[in-house]
């Protein structure tokens, strides 16, 4: 992934869900669900989280249960506790090339909200976006030592959309 260096100085990684992730989702998803892949009837609706794209007609794409955080914190070792959640996101139903890296700006056409978590998995606030400022809000946020992790979600639907760290 390629960082993207923001006017603060701090490097950031944006992250789509991993392919070792993804895997296992369009197996089973993280409700204990099996995956139902449909073809993409109308163009743009669908914002896919393994590449971090929207999808187009006739892709072949799945809606799936993910936790992310859950996710996060059985990489780190942490205990987020009651902020673990479960919700729905849209990837292709087969494997595909994957997020080259950077700020999908195409990805973001509207407000975002930026959740910021600790190192031992507790949330420690949340910024208000437009689509413009989202690379300078995270390293700004990113920039406190206390974060460890970002979360980048929808406005309108609480969705999560994508991870972003500190690169390196």
């Amino acid at each position: 992934m390629n960082p993207t260096a923001t006017a603060t100085a701090t490097a950031t990684d944006v992250r789509a869900v991993p392919a070792d992730v993804l895997a296992a989702l369009r197996q089973t998803d993280d409700a204990g669900r099996p995956v139902v892949p449909f073809t993409v009837e109308e163009e743009g609706g669908h914002p896919l989280r393994c590449c971090l794209t929207r999808a187009r007609t006739g892709e072949r794409i799945a809606l799936v249960s993910y936790a992310p955080l859950r996710r996060w914190a059985a990489e780190t070792g942490c205990d987020p506790g009651a902020y673990v959640e479960t919700g729905p996101v849209f990837v292709h139903a087969e494997p595909c090339a994957g997020h080259p890296g950077g700020w999908p700006d195409a990805f973001h056409g509207a407000r975002r909200v930026l959740r910021a978590y600790a190192a031992d998995g507790r949330i420690l606030g949340g910024r208000l976006t437009e689509p413009a400022e989202l690379p300078a809000v995270a390293a700004e946020l990113l920039a406190d030592p206390e974060t460890a992790v970002l979360h980048v979600r929808a406005v309108e639907f609480g969705c999560f959309l994508h991870e972003v760290r500190r690169a390196g």
